[in-house]
């Protein structure tokens, strides 16, 4: 996965550029760089940049790649192909790493990677419909085997529903005005494509708030993460994964907004913060931390790295390590 939050004109570097990879891999190793063997997961497989690097820097390690996307999938079996059977695909979405887990027979994992949002591919590819500076078709299903596409949403939606995920998902100003002026818009047909949504938008804008940048950055990301319901399942994958952690073993999880973050700080923090009640004299094993974080608030990319690939600009990154409690340990 690449998660750039802005799809607008296609990039000017490679396809797929890993984000904060040396970052990923330095903060996974001391759990995957043993002597025993060790298994990692990333759940956000998309073109394998990062599965290819861990599979690389970690001979001992088996991986298993999990993605909604067939298409990512396919392109994914052939990049890590020359790994054999270290490598393990898995047709999924992310909060089913449990499943996913128990159908390969692991009990415990020693690593865990999330790159969340969009990927390179799916950004990139107009079939795909993601972007919102190029006319495609409304679709945005990081699987297109799901039956609810983009349009769906803006053509069946109530008008309360749309502003609802414009104003939580996209952090939309204007969610409510836009709403309205998207049911008034296809009461006479339906929009279809992502330049018809965004001439709707630009009406509704008022000429003082065009200067903010363009008009359809918040309302098609807010479309993104409603269709494939991304904040839901975010929600259940990252306490999913931390399940099955095994002790000693590590998470690194990297976000694209806010809205991703916090979400992930929450299920750290629920983790990594004694639940004992204040003045409590004694620790006990049920209220003791089972996480240490170990990046300090949410570290960005650098400069460097964002000038190398823009899509670095917005990743804010999130590790912790497990240090007790495992009931699954190997």
């Amino acid at each position: 996965m690449n998660g750039s939050q802005d799809p607008g004109a296609r990039p000017s570097t490679p396809l797929h550029v890993p984000v904060l990879l040396e970052t990923t891999l330095e903060l996974l190793a001391p759990s995957l760089d043993r002597d025993e063997p060790s298994v990692v997961i990333d759940a956000t497989l998309g073109l394998g940049g990062h599965s290819e690097a861990l599979l690389t820097r970690f001979p001992g390690t088996t991986l298993v790649g999990v993605d909604r996307d067939p298409e990512a999938l396919r392109l994914a079996n052939a990049r890590l192909a020359p790994f054999g059977d270290r490598f393990r695909p898995a047709h999924a979405v992310y909060d089913a790493i449990p499943e996913v887990l128990d159908d390969l027979g692991i009990d415990a994992v020693q690593g865990v990677l999330f790159d969340l949002g969009v990927s390179s591919m799916q950004l990139d590819e107009d079939d795909r419909g993601f972007s919102y500076s190029r006319d495609v078709p409304l679709d945005m299903r990081m699987d297109p085997g799901e039956p609810r596409t983009a349009a769906t949403v803006v053509n069946e939606y109530d008008v309360r529903d749309l502003a609802r995920i414009f104003r939580v998902y996209g952090e939309e100003r204007l969610a409510d005005r836009y709403a309205r002026a998207i049911a008034q818009a296809r009461e006479a047909t339906p929009i279809r494509g992502s330049a018809e949504l965004v001439a709707v938008l630009e009406r509704a804008t008022p000429a003082a708030m065009k200067a903010r940048g363009h008009v359809g950055k918040r309302v098609f990301q807010a479309l993104r993460i409603e269709v494939n319901r991304e904040l839901e399942v975010l929600e259940r994958a990252v306490p999913a994964a931390l399940d099955r952690i095994a002790t000693g073993g590590r998470i690194v999880v990297l976000s694209y907004h806010s809205l991703e973050d916090r979400t992930v700080k929450r299920a750290l923090a629920a983790r990594t913060v004694s639940t004992a009640p204040r003045g409590l004299p004694v620790e006990t094993d049920e209220t003791a931390p089972t996480f240490r974080m170990l990046t300090r608030g949410a570290p960005s990319a650098a400069d460097a790295e964002v000038e190398r690939n823009p899509r670095a600009a917005s990743v804010r990154l999130r590790a912790a390590e497990r240090i007790r409690g495992d009931s699954r340990d190997a």
